[in-house]
């Protein structure tokens, strides 16, 4: 197969990867390659991508290479995270965020098997947010990323604590869309725009 149809698949899998990314192993293994030609190739595309100061750049973290954004261009992503016409949470991002709320610790993965959707797009905008972070590393193949609310969360919804949460009957997988459904109705309700939150920076300041 072709060098540059390589380079191709590898940036088409590190973004359905997302945030967990892939180890060089794994990238092998899909592509049929031996570790070290695998390694190259992807090596290669993360110098490309850099040299060409590409939107779209590529690391190598924690044993595993992933997207990323250019960093040269950081003002520009919080200027769009943070402007008025995008402070309120969509229904994905508030789905996505309930289920966090309630199984945190949990992973990507069992998000989407909740949600029977791709939930990246509603992740990052989370994280982005300020709202779920990161909270450790799953034990299981790949070490994929566990998310849980932080206190900008409670603070976005006026909650006391994770005990302000509705209470919901016994959660288990038949009866968790039910939860999830009671939780998103009534942080809708709740819902203020991300402009009214203290910014964290400034109360460091004062």
């Amino acid at each position: 197969m072709e060098f540059s149809k390589l380079k191709s698949i590898i940036e088409g899998l590190l973004f359905m990867a997302g945030d967990e990314g892939l180890s060089v192993k794994q990238l092998a293994d899909i592509l049929e390659l031996d570790a070290t030609v695998a390694s190259d190739i992807a090596k290669d595309l993360m110098k490309e991508l850099k040299q060409k100061k590409r939107g779209i750049q590529m690391s190598f973290v924690a044993g595993a290479f992933r997207l990323t954004t250019n960093p040269a261009h950081s003002s520009y992503f919080e200027r769009m995270a943070y402007t008025p016409t995008r402070s309120s949470l969509s229904q994905a991002a508030l789905e996505t965020l309930s289920i966090v709320a309630y199984r945190q610790p949990i992973t990507r993965v069992d998000i989407e098997e909740i949600r029977g959707v791709k939930s990246d797009r509603a992740l990052h905008t989370l994280v982005v947010k300020d709202l779920i972070e990161g909270v450790g590393r799953a034990e299981a193949i790949g070490r994929p990323i566990l998310y849980g609310t932080t206190k900008s969360f409670l603070d976005y919804f006026g909650l006391a604590s994770l005990d302000a949460l509705p209470e919901p009957a016994e959660v288990d997988d038949d009866s968790l869309d039910e939860q999830t459904q009671l939780l998103f109705d009534k942080l809708e309700n709740r819902q203020i725009t991300i402009d009214e939150v203290p910014d964290a920076a400034h109360d460091d300041e004062a």
